[in-house]
Order: C-alpha cells, then sequence, then structure tokens
C-alpha cells in the first residue's frame, strides 16, 4: 500500500476530461494508475554528488583512534621501511661485502662473504681453514660451464667478483675449490711442459732455444719468443674441423693462411693476449665433434660467455695442449706468475700458529708427541724427525698386529675391519669408472705422481690404482690372493705382496717398484 500526500484523482481508462493546468498530465494505459500532482517549478536541480570535508591530520590511519596496534608475529618477513616493527635484532649484512658461491666436488656448496677486492688466492685460503683441511698448498678455484663443458683455473691474483661479474645471469657458471698440483708445474719441469719442437725465436736467429730459455725470455720485457705448431680449429657455424698452423707471440695469437709460412703477408691476426682467456674442453668429442679429447678454447675475457664468440682448437696429444694452454698464461701475465708462484712456494704446508677470524688458533702446539717405549712412564720427543719416525713405526706395528689378528681362525670381524680401513682415506674413490678418474686426475693437475685407487668394474674384488705419468694416466690392477692362508694384494703377480691397500700405497710413495713414479700426490675429493 503506498500512501501519496497531497491532491490527487482518480482516472479511468476513456476518460476525456481536462484538467487544469495546475494538475499534472494524466497517464493512459490499459489499467488503472495513481498520478500524484506535482507542482511545476521554473527549474529542477537533479543530484549531485557532494564533497564531504573531514577535519583529520595527514599521516594519520582512519582507525588508529578506535582500534588498537597490533603486533606484528612475523617482524622478519615485513620490510623494514614499511613496517612498523623494531628489525634491529636482525644481523645486519657486512658492509663492504659481497656474497659469493663455491662448490666442492661433490656438488654441495658453501656460501661466503668476501670483500670487494678479494683474490682468488685470499678465497682460497678461507676455504681451507672453514673446510678444516689439513694440507694448505696446491688448492685453487676453477671457474666452470657445465652447458658448454668449459674450465679454466683462475690465477691467484684475480678478483674473484672481477670474474663473477663477466657471466651472464641466466647462465649455469659456478666456481668450484678442488687441487690442482700442476698450476705451476713448468716452473719446476719446463721441458716435460714446452718441448723443443714448439719453440722457435720470432727473428729466427736461435733455433735451438731450451724450454729454460722460453720461461726466462718469457719473463723479462725485452724478448719475443713464440710458440708454434698445427691446431685443429672449429669452423663457424659448421661442424667440421680444419688444420692451421698458429703463432703465439706477445702481440697476440696469428694463424698462416699458407702452411706453415711465418712471412707477415701469410700471417693473420686472431686474438689479443690481454683479452682473452684459455678455457680446457671437456668432452669436447660429443659436445663439439672434436678429432680428439685434447681440446681447448679462446674466448674474449670482458665479455659474458656466448657460443659464437668461442675459439674452439684441439691438440693431437695432451703435452701440446699443455703446452699451449701454459704458454697463453705465460705471456699474459709473465712475471705476476712467476711472483705468484714463488708466494705459494714461500707458504707452510701447515699454518701452525695463525690466527682465524675468530682469534682461535688453529696451531696444534698443545699436542705433543710421546715414546712409552721405556721404564720411566713416557717422554716427549723434541726431535720433529723423531717424532715422524715414530709415527711411521706405529702404523706399520698397527698393520702388523692386524694381519696377525685377521690370519688367526674365527676372526671375521677383524678381517672385515682390515680389509674396509682403505675405504676412509682421501685416496680411495670407490666404485668410478675409468673416464670419471682420468677426467679427476685432469681436473686436479696432470702431475707426475698424482694418484687414486678404485674398486675396479670388471674385475670382482679387485681395484685399480691410477696414476700419472708424463702427462698421461695408467691404470694397475690390483688383485687378491692367498698365500699359507692369510690374504694379500698384489700387482705383479705374486712378487711383492701386501696385506692391505695402506701398506701398497706406503711402500710405493718410497719404492717405484713395477710403477714409473713414486706415489706422490692423492687425488682428493673435498666436501665443503
Amino acid at each position: 500500500m503506498m500512501e501519496v500526500e497531497g491532491p490527487w484523482k482518480e482516472v479511468f481508462e476513456g476518460s476525456e476530461r481536462k484538467e487544469t493546468s495546475e494538475e499534472a498530465e494524466v497517464l493512459l494505459g490499459s489499467s488503472c494508475s495513481l498520478a500524484p500532482l506535482v507542482d511545476q517549478s521554473p527549474s529542477i536541480r537533479r543530484s549531485q554528488p557532494i564533497v564531504i570535508n573531514v577535519n583529520r591530520p595527514k599521516g594519520v590511519d582512519s582507525f588508529s583512534s578506535s582500534v588498537p596496534a597490533i603486533p606484528n608475529p612475523f617482524p622478519e618477513l615485513c620490510s623494514p621501511s614499511k613496517s612498523p616493527v623494531l628489525v634491529g635484532s636482525l644481523p645486519p649484512p657486512p658492509s663492504n661485502k659481497h656474497l659469493i658461491k663455491v662448490y666442492g666436488e661433490d656438488s654441495h656448496s658453501r656460501s661466503l662473504w668476501v670483500c670487494g677486492g678479494a683474490t682468488t688466492g685470499e678465497v682460497c685460503h678461507l676455504l681451507v681453514q672453514t673446510a678444516h683441511c689439513s694440507d694448505h698448498q696446491n688448492w685453487a678455484l676453477l671457474e666452470l660451464h657445465p652447458t658448454l663443458g668449459l674450465e679454466r683455473c683462475l690465477e691467484d691474483h684475480e678478483v674473484v667478483l672481477e670474474v663473477q661479474a663477466t657471466w651472464s645471469l641466466k647462465g649455469d657458471t659456478r666456481f668450484s675449490f678442488c687441487k690442482n698440483y700442476a698450476k705451476y708445474e713448468f716452473f719446476r719441469k719446463p721441458m716435460l711442459f714446452f718441448p723443443e719442437s714448439m719453440i722457435s725465436d720470432s727473428a729466427d736467429v736461435t733455433k735451438g732455444m731450451t724450454s729454460s730459455d722460453l720461461i726466462q725470455n718469457l719473463l723479462r720485457s725485452g724478448t719475443c719468443p713464440e710458440i708454434q705448431g698445427f691446431l685443429q680449429v672449429k669452423e663457424p657455424s659448421r661442424k667440421s674441423w680444419k688444420k692451421v698452423y698458429y703463432f703465439l707471440r706477445r702481440s697476440g695469437l696469428y694463424c698462416s693462411t699458407k702452411g706453415s709460412s711465418k712471412e707477415p703477408r701469410h700471417l693473420q691476426y686472431v686474438a689479443d693476449l690481454d683479452d682473452l682467456n684459455v678455457y680446457t674442453v671437456v668432452n669436447s668429442r660429443k659436445r663439439y665433434g672434436a678429432p680428439a679429447d685434447f681440446t681447448f678454447c679462446i674466448k674474449p675475457s670482458r665479455n659474458p660467455l656466448r657460443v659464437q664468440d668461442l675459439k674452439i682448437l684441439c691438440a693431437e696429444n695432451e703435452q701440446t695442449r699443455t703446452c699451449w694452454t701454459s704458454a697463453f698464461r705465460l705471456f699474459k701475465y709473465g712475471k705476476q706468475l712467476q711472483s705468484n708462484y714463488q708466494v705459494s712456494e714461500s707458504a707452510p704446508r701447515l699454518l701452525e700458529g695463525t690466527k682465524l677470524v675468530d682469534g682461535k688458533s688453529k696451531s696444534e702446539a698443545s699436542l705433543v708427541a710421546m715414546d712409552f717405549s721405556g721404564k720411566t712412564g713416557g717422554r716427549v720427543i723434541q726431535n720433529p724427525m723423531e717424532a715422524q719416525s715414530a709415527e711411521r713405526e706405529e702404523g706399520q706395528a698397527w698393520r702388523r698386529r692386524e694381519a696377525l689378528r685377521c690370519s688367526l681362525p674365527n676372526l671375521s670381524s677383524g678381517a672385515k675391519l682390515s680389509s674396509a680401513i682403505h675405504k676412509s682415506q682421501p685416496w680411495f674413490h670407490g666404485r668410478v669408472s675409468r673416464k670419471e678418474t682420468q677426467r679427476l686426475i685432469e681436473k686436479q693437475g696432470l702431475v707426475d705422481g698424482m694418484f687414486l685407487i678404485r674398486e675396479s668394474q670388471q674385475h670382482a674384488q679387485c681395484f685399480v690404482l691410477s696414476l700419472c705419468s708424463k702427462l698421461k694416466t695408467k691404470h694397475y690392477l690390483v688383485i687378491p690372493c692367498e698365500d699359507d692362508g692369510r690374504k694379500y694384494y698384489t700387482m705383479d703377480d705374486g712378487v711383492t705382496l701386501f696385506i692391505d691397500l695402506l701398506q701398497l700405497v706406503d711402500f710405493h710413495q718410497i719404492n717405484k717398484g713395477i710403477l714409473p713414479v713414486c706415489l706422490k700426490h692423492p687425488c682428493v675429493c673435498v666436501a665443503l
């Protein structure tokens, strides 16, 4: 029911009565309706939005006066600039520090805060301390490009953040921390790394330049010796390879357009040594269709890594590849490399008495060697040589006791202990393949005496000793045998017997036996 105020009239269908001007116009229809009478006005004002002025101070929430503040239960998730919660309890980021991530050989990583000008040597020293490595020498930081299969050992004086700044943000480039015994090996054995057939003088004055003269001349500023030889080069945008004669001089890398001619009209400029880095290519046969596995590449050092910028080269053997890559380093850095080598040689093997960041001492001066063979209750061994000798004798006596225990009947637990004691040694790598073994040894440096022991994949209950000699990796089968009911290991058909793999390694660290060189550097994997 609707109520209508004011005068109104009832209008029926078909009515023709006319009303005065003061009445409202009647609406005709099929049914009856009610029409209110509205006075006419000169102008009709329609509704408009009204602005409501509120007297409120700026910056004050409308509910601040009525609703109390609720404490934030998760202050660490709030932005410090917009959150009313105090975040002073959170650890502030170190000033002038940058975060880098370094991977170990077990695919685990460790993040480090380093200064902006931190060098590779300083980062390696920090990683040695954080990883609690007993050996402080021959550590290196590698730059890895897994997708392209490229590896490069950073020089000790290179700034780590500058190297990282050249990486692509979308790439998988990373740092790897590992051993590298061959970093400065060419200073110790130049004849092995630089064969005389690849050395010549740029002026053709002295044809018989020795390898020692080469290194000395490279470190002088007045001379300009060169490396020369044939290399296979991958042609751009094609899968084919072409054999080209290259020359490496202080002014850059050149190739000859006519055989091995060194005439200026036949030389073509390839790259500038100051603006390139040299990388070793992993699995080059499968990735790039290389004719051999001894492949390396050069690329500009300032630009992000792109496939079109790579100059992929392949040598005929490992010695040739090592000669080229070492010569690139010597030509580029010269005296800086010699200075790095002298610093590494002067550094002690064990940093005793050095203070760490937290002020604790790394030295084990509180531990002393004792001799309990006398009747006085023991004495302190002052002579270091006597202490090392006592340590070796104790180890040999322990192994003799273990061998005696294993030879006795009904002592299967002792036999299991003796057969598994080698698994805790750093040179034992379990069931790794032959190809992976060669990659590990090449990664840590092809130096004489680098070795590891692994389980044989072709012969049950046998082991393989993999040893590097003259830039080549050789493999020797270790066979178990029995003599008078006792189990031994041998590599020479039973002529020399060893009660376990520890004794085999200890013996060949002093005696070559059937090996070309003594065991010197264990190939180890560090877990960060």
